[in-house]
Order: structure tokens, then sequence, then C-alpha cells
């Protein structure tokens, strides 16, 4: 390579012409057409032209030859037919050289700028040969076809990231936000509201990922919150979306088949009036549930029987009516359970069943599983049976409803009497009792959070949650003296003991939940430490949770009325519903979370009560205990706190989106 030598490289996707200046150690030293010097290597250059250029002419005038030897490089290239060459040579499958290439393309005199034409046309075009300084090797149809496709998808993607970039940058800065929006058509706007939701719900985990942050890059933003508040403007979401419902792809309503396997139930509407079902219709039952109850599965009855009582517990008779491996099985055993959210609620059976057809209604005929307990009343068990019944309830009740007459009705007063006794027997056996508030969040009309606190040993829900206990370790009894297997619970000892019995402080309580240990699934019956008792199961709420589905099934297979599950089968059965059950978890505790949190935005300044859990490296671990919530609170000069002291702080910074509540003392 000498001094004065023509040559193209490329630098960002384009060919640049230049003239060679120095020659030192294989490094070329080069003056381009933009005026401008550079050292490259020999070995990157594209093309080396057979003219010299005199460079003692003056620098201005070697750059403006440059330029026109560009122009004229340029002008010849568009008279090259890259597609007539492809269907003239491409039956050959083999390398061309430059100068043959350049003689097909320039049949008369070539010179180094035809040469160059030739270079830069097939630089352009990739479609149809594949390229080298020097060389040129026709793609099949196929590998055409191929690289059309890619080109496409390219192009495609960089106009998304052009137009949909530029969108969201107007909208979010009000610049001609509506001038933008015009020149978009609907089915733009979809696609790209598509790749906005996809992008801000699962982050890198998303199929749109590349799109969105170089669309977002191109709105010149790199905080999320901006691309929700894009969303909730373009009234995709509100500003309160559930994002972790969206996260997790729970279903929020019954795809058409299900609801059309429902209607014809309804219609067909199966007999309970069977003569192996006990008439129960002159008991008394009643029901007790929260206020917004609409799917009641269970009733209770309570009659004297001389110095002791026959406590009923009346269960919904769900298998009567879904029958295994249907549509509707199948569904539910895909939720897992029905979801309670303070906006929201999401069956596991459509509502016409939940609500209707399977629900307990004062009034209505219903079949049900009955199990009739024989108690002293120290709740001592003289005997126990169960069985298929037909009931009818006589009275619907609140739990408030319930606790106002706790002292003046007999039954409750009964009920309730028994559940403190049996709770009593339950504590004597080790059983570890953990006694909380519990703190609700509902929406108001206006659909503001409104927080309210509930005693859970009130007498209308203490009564329900010892009942429904005790129903649930016989159930359990009852299956294991069958041989059947079920969905078995089990939980080994706490890792310590806080506290005797029920006399824990606030502070001990919370912590003491903290030392349980997890509980066990499995298809036979184990002690469950924490409840005190040598077998449980859950089998009170069939209409909301499928573990209780099943063991309603293998009640019913006990007494014949169906084929039962086997151990795999059951096995199976937990299996599949590990995942849903710990979305369900999940969605529970984060919305009713946020709604708390959402609630507290408005308590900014508010000062609160808290109890000091445990110290951390940069502060302490608090629990503001009129919300049951904890936070850390940072460390403050000359203060030092120990386990379970009571302060005062306040509140200072909430955003419940971001899940952030932070507070200082004071």
């Amino acid at each position: 390579m000498e001094t004065g030598k023509i040559v193209e490289y490329i630098d960002r996707q384009k060919i640049i012409c230049a003239v060679v200046i120095e020659v030192k150690q294989q490094r070329l030293r080069l003056l381009n057409e933009n005026n401008r010097e550079i050292s490259l290597s020999e070995g990157r250059l594209l093309h080396s032209s057979k003219k010299n250029l005199d460079i003692s002419m003056g620098r201005d005038k070697v750059v403006g030859h440059l330029r026109e030897t560009s122009l004229r490089r340029n002008e010849l290239l568009r008279q090259i037919n890259i597609l007539e060459l492809w269907e003239v040579l491409n039956s050959e499958q083999e390398w061309i050289d430059l100068p043959t290439m350049t003689e097909f393309c320039f049949p008369r005199h070539v010179d180094g700028d035809h040469e160059s034409a030739v270079v830069r046309a097939f630089f352009e075009d990739r479609f149809y040969f594949r390229f080298k300084p020097d060389g040129f090797f026709p793609n099949t149809q196929e590998q055409v076809e191929r690289v059309i496709t890619q080109v496409q998808v390219e192009e495609n993607r960089n106009r998304i990231i052009e137009v949909g970039g530029d969108w969201l940058k107007a909208t979010l800065k009000d610049q001609n936000e509506s001038l933008e929006s015009e020149r978009l058509s609907d089915q733009q706007k979809e696609e790209f509201i598509e790749i906005f939701k996809s992008y801000y719900i699962f982050e890198k985990d998303s199929p749109h990922s590349g799109l969105g942050k170089a669309m977002m890059a191109r709105a010149e933003i790199d905080d999320m919150d901006m691309l929700f508040d894009f969303l909730v403007r373009q009234g995709v979401w509100e500003p309160t979306e559930n994002i972790e419902l969206h996260r997790l792809e729970v279903p929020i309503t019954f795809d058409y088949d299900v609801m059309k396997s429902v209607a014809e139930l309804i219609h067909r509407s199966p007999s309970f009036l069977e003569n192996y079902r006990q008439d129960l219709t002159d008991l008394k039952l009643i029901t007790i549930d929260g206020q917004s109850t609409l799917d009641y599965d269970d009733a209770l009855s309570i009659e004297r029987a001389g110095s002791n009582f026959r406590l009923g517990v009346h269960i919904a008779d769900v298998g009567n009516y879904i029958k295994r491996d249907s549509d509707i099985d199948q569904e539910a055993l895909s939720r897992g359970s029905s979801i309670y959210m303070p906006d929201l609620k999401i069956p596991m059976i459509p509502a016409p069943l939940a609500e209707d057809l399977c629900s307990l209604k004062e009034g209505m005929l219903r079949p049900a599983i009955s199990l009739m307990v024989m108690l002293t009343p120290q709740a001592e068990i003289r005997g126990f049976e169960i069985f298929p019944s037909m009931i009818r309830v006589k009275r619907q009740l609140t739990y408030f409803e319930a606790n106002m007459i706790a002292e003046t009705d007999e039954e409750i007063k009964t009920l309730y009497h028994l559940a403190q006794n049996f709770q009593q027997y339950r504590l004597d056996h080790g059983a570890v009792q953990i006694t909380l508030p519990e703190v609700n969040v509902w929406l108001n009309e206006e659909g503001e959070p409104v927080v309210t606190r509930t005693n859970r040993e009130s007498p209308g829900r203490m009564l329900v949650s010892e009942i429904m206990i005790l129903t649930n370790w016989l159930k359990a009894k009852f299956l294991a003296q069958h041989g059947l297997p079920a969905i078995f619970r089990s939980q080994p000892g706490p890792k310590d003991r806080l506290y005797r019995r029920n006399e824990g402080s606030v502070f001990q309580n919370w912590m003491q939940r903290k030392l349980l240990s997890r509980f066990v699934l499995s298809t036979r019956p184990d002690p469950h430490s924490g409840l005190g008792l040598d077998a449980y199961i859950t089998a009170t709420s069939p209409i909301r949770k499928y573990f209780d589905l099943l063991t309603q099934r293998q009640l019913r297979a006990a007494m014949g009325l169906e084929k039962p599950y086997t151990e795999q089968d059951v096995s199976q059965i937990i299996q599949k519903l590990e995942n849903p059950m710990g979305c369900v978890a999940r969605l529970q505790f984060r919305r009713n979370r946020y709604w708390l949190l959402k609630y507290l935005e408005s308590h900014i300044g508010k000062k609160e009560e808290a109890i000091m859990l445990s110290k951390r490296r940069n502060g302490y671990q608090i629990l503001l205990t009129e919300y049951m919530i904890e936070c850390m609170l940072p460390v403050s000069g000359g203060v030092n706190l120990k386990p379970e002291d009571l302060v005062q702080v306040t509140i200072q910074h909430v955003n419940a989106r971001k899940d952030i509540l932070a507070v200082y003392l004071g």
C-alpha cells in the first residue's frame, strides 16, 4: 500500500471514501471524504482503487476530490440491477470474483470507480448474494426468501421502536400527543399497548423485553412507573390495577365450555331426594358468615340429648353436582381455591353453582354431607356419624349478628360454650394458640379503602372456627378408619414456645407464628402440633377449596356414593395444586397489603404505636399494632430499643404501587 491510494472502508454501516496519507507498520493514516483523519489497519479496507491521488494539492482539494469520487460511484451504483444478475447467475452456485462481476455489470471499459460501484451495490443489497470485498456467491431461492423475511422482521422491529417510542414520549410529555395518536391505526395502538403491558408485567422475562426496552429508550424514559402511567392514560389499566393478577396469569372468568356445562347442569338439576339421604329438614340450621358472603357451604345445628348435646355440622354436597373429571371439576382443580381480595372475588366454581345451586341458602332444600356429634357439656365426644342428608337452613346470620345475640340466643350460647371447651381440649393436648386481631380491608361505594379490625375470639368467629376444626378432625379420623387416602395436613412441633396455652402478649403471638413449622400435606394422617390433634384434613369448604372437595368425595365414597380416589390419585392432585395454591396465597397477601398501604397513603404524618420486633443492621424491624403490618424503623442516635419495647412512630412516606412504608421515631 502506498500514499495517495484511494481506498474505501466501512464505518457505522456506511462506505466511506478516503486517501492514504501515511503508511507505518501495517497501519494506514487516512484522510476521508468528511475531512477527518483516522488510523486503520490494511485488513479493514473494503476496496482499493488502482488510481492515485496527488495529496500535495492541499487538504481542501483532496477532500473535494474524494467527495466527487464518492458521488460518481453512487451514480454508477444506480445502473446495477442485482436481481437480474441473480436470476442469471444463481444456477451456477460458485464464487464470482470482483473483476468478473464488474464486467457483468459494466460490459464496456471499467475502472476503479466501476469496481467500487459494484462493491457498494452488493453491500447495500444482501438479499441475493453472499458478499466479500473480493467475491460474490449467489444465494439459493430458499436462502433469498429467508433473508428477505429476516430483513422485513428487522424493518418492522425498527418501525415499532420508532413509532411506538414517539407515541409513548408524546403522551407522557404532553407533546402533540393527539397528533401522534392520530397518525396511528387502532391495530398499531393495540400492538404497541400489548408490548408495553407485557414489558411492564414481566420485564426481562417478557417475550417483548427487547422491544419494550428500546421503545422506552427512544421515549427517553427509564422509570417503569412512567410506563404504568402511560397505560393508565390510555385507559388500558386502572390506577389501582392488580399487576400481580396479570403476572400470575390467573383467570377471572370462566370459558364458554365450562359455562355451557354449568347451564346444562342447572337445567338437569340432579335429584337429591334419594331414599338414602336422611331428612334433616326439621332441624333449626344456622349459617354464620361474613357480611359479604354469598356462597354458603356450612351450616350448624344443636339439640339437647338428655344431659348431652347433639351437634350437627352440615356441609353442602357439592360432589352431588360436580362430578369428578368433568369440565367444571377440571377448571376447579386448575384454580385450586376461590380468591378473596378487597376489590375482587374470583370463585373456584362459577357463581350460578357457588352462590345458588350448591349454596346453603336460607329456606332452600339442599343436599348435604352431615356430621352428627354427641358431646358432653365439656365437649367430650361420645360418638359421631357421617351420612348424606337433606337440609333446609332456617337462619342466615352474620358474625356481627351472632356476636350481638351470643348471650341471649340459646343455640348460639350453647355452640359458643362447646367451642370454648373444645379449644381447651386442644390446648391441653399441646395446641399453639395464636391470638391476634385480624385487619380487614374493604372498599366503600366510592372505591376507597376502609380498614377494620376483627377480634377472632369474638363468639361468632370463635365458635365457627372451633367447630370447623372439630369437624375436620373427626372427618380425618373417619377416613383413616375406612383406610381411604385424603389430603391430610400435619405439622411438626414449633421451633420454640414463647408462652403457655393462650396467655401470650401481642409480641409473643406475632413472634410465635414465625416459629411455627411448615405444615405438611400427605395421603396418610399424622399429628398436627399447631392444632393439638392426632389427624387433620380440611372438609368444610367444598365450594371454595379443591382440597375440601376432594375430601368430600372420599367421604361420599366411604358411603358408597362414588368411586374413591386411589393414593396415587391423591398424590398427583397434591402436586397439581401446589402451584395454583401458591398463586392464591401470594395474590391474597399482596393485594391485601396493597390496599392497606393505599389506605395509609392518606395517613402521612399520623402517629402510630409500634412494637420493636428485632434489631437489623440498618435499624429496627417493628410492628404497627393498629394495622398488624411490619416495616423498618431507621436507627436514631442515642436510641437503644429491645424486643417488645413500645414506641411511637410517625408515618413518613407510603407508596402502595412500590410497596413502600417508611416511618420515623417520633
